[in-house]
């Protein structure tokens, strides 16, 4: 019964919607993430060192400035702008953004006496506009599309991850620093620290992205204007801007069928004390995911090698579309599996910001084991977390358009309070500490 119910969920929509569902979705984050994936390369190379991710999650909270903008505007001009206007305007900006990082990205200028990576920072606020923006603009727009697309979209949002993951992978970063011979014209032996290049530079990384960014800018278009997209709207009355609201026949699960009496009233009928823990839930998730945790990465993992680090940021970033793909199998709309999910992501969460904390002596430091438990305490905590996500923002999908707006609207609060937090603890208290490898001046 099972595999027919998947069978026909997978029958019952359009194959053309979901790639550009996807397509859509891709555009959302791959600025970003992208800019993530080059943390163990541009870390290396930036003024700033390893607070380098401290400073670009900092800028990247600051891109709630353009969602912020279009809130207020929405709010409290009598002329309502057209959300499908807006998101056509934000992905062109992502496309120029991303093209400009070919080119800048390792551009430094003096500021108050210190070499900064300006440039670079100018960069990732604008790539960032793009991402804070689909929090309120894309998944809301996806919210008038049946709830497959949704998920479908969400996909394509991890896949944002998913893809300079994987172009990082073939790049690499070279290895681990080692110490070679230097040249000596006193004849005196003497060692030095040597990182082996990548297989490609970062300029060429970003033209991967802008390229993308670019297919995602098509994809939307299509969707926006094909007449077998608009088609798949559910039963909902669209007004200006992203407020809308559902008909009842629109209340279907993920298998195309009328909600159960039980599925209604956990999914569609939340209690005022259901809806704001899941809404606070949801920010505490992204003040660590999005705020904290990629602050801290570093710390943690560059202590076992840049390999290590790597691979940690990579595999991460994979985590992330499978979670959203294993979502389309398993439940995703239990409360009480989110509430199980939170509490073993907090345990890995431990273990991670310990391993930070230590640093430059984190728990098993030289050992084969603590880089291969830091890489898969990384990995687990970062799908757990996209799961979670995922699974609140299924279920407030059915509370309407607007509540959709409060989901994007926690999101960004809480992810700019964590950026905040773990930028002071870094540059301004001293928690986090790096390690840095010498060589001996002799053999």
């Amino acid at each position: 019964m099972r595999f027919a119910s998947y069978k026909s969920f997978l029958r019952d929509r359009k194959v053309l919607v979901d790639c550009l569902a996807i397509l859509f979705g891709i555009g959302s984050w791959i600025g970003i993430n992208s800019t993530f994936v080059q943390f163990p390369l541009l870390v290396a190379a930036a003024p700033e060192g390893w607070d380098l991710p401290s400073y670009i999650v900092v800028i990247i909270q600051l891109g709630n400035l353009g969602p912020l903008t279009y809130t207020l505007f929405q709010k409290y001009s009598p002329k309502k702008l057209l959300d499908a206007n807006v998101i056509y305007g934000i992905l062109a900006v992502g496309c120029a953004a991303a093209l400009a990082m070919c080119f800048i990205y390792d551009v430094t200028a003096i500021v108050g006496g210190v070499e900064r990576s300006v440039w670079l920072f100018v960069v990732v606020f604008f790539l960032a506009i793009v991402g804070c923006s689909s929090s309120v603009l894309f998944m809301p727009y996806m919210g008038r599309f049946r709830e497959i697309y949704l998920i479908t979209y969400l996909i394509g949002e991890g896949l944002s991850g998913f893809l300079p993951s994987i172009l990082a992978l073939i790049q690499g970063v070279g290895g681990n620093a080692e110490c070679v011979l230097k040249n000596n014209t006193e004849g005196q032996p003497e060692y030095e620290l040597y990182t082996p290049p990548p297989r490609f530079e970062t300029e060429h990384f970003f033209a991967f992205v802008t390229t993308f960014m670019a297919v995602s800018l098509g994809a939307f278009i299509l969707l926006e204007n094909l007449r077998i997209c608009r088609n798949e709207y559910v039963a909902v009355k669209i007004e200006k801007g992203n407020k809308y609201t559902y008909d009842e026949s629109s209340k279907i699960n993920e298998s195309g069928e009328q909600l159960t009496a039980h599925e209604d009233s956990q999914v569609t009928n939340l209690s005022i004390t259901s809806y704001r823990i899941l809404l606070i839930l949801m920010a505490i998730i992204c003040m660590f995911g999005n705020g904290i945790f990629p602050s801290i990465q570093s710390y943690s993992c560059l202590p076992y090698g840049n390999i290590a680090y790597h691979l940690t940021v990579t595999l991460s970033s994979i985590a992330n579309p499978l979670a959203c793909f294993l979502a389309v199998f398993l439940p995703h709309t239990s409360i009480r599996l989110i509430t199980i999910l939170s509490s073993i992501a907090t345990a890995i969460g431990i273990y991670a910001v310990t391993t930070a904390v230590m640093s430059p002596a984190p728990p098993l430091f030289g050992n084969v084991w603590g880089e291969v438990l830091v890489v898969m305490s990384w990995t687990i905590l970062n799908g757990l977390i996209s799961y979670m996500k995922l699974s609140i923002t299924s279920i407030f999908r059915f509370q309407g358009g607007k509540s959709l707006v409060w989901v994007g609207g926690v999101s960004q609060i809480g992810s700019f309070t964590g950026a905040i937090l773990a930028f002071v603890l870094i540059n301004n208290v001293g928690l986090f500490v790096s390690y840095s490898p010498t060589c001996p001046a002799v053999p």
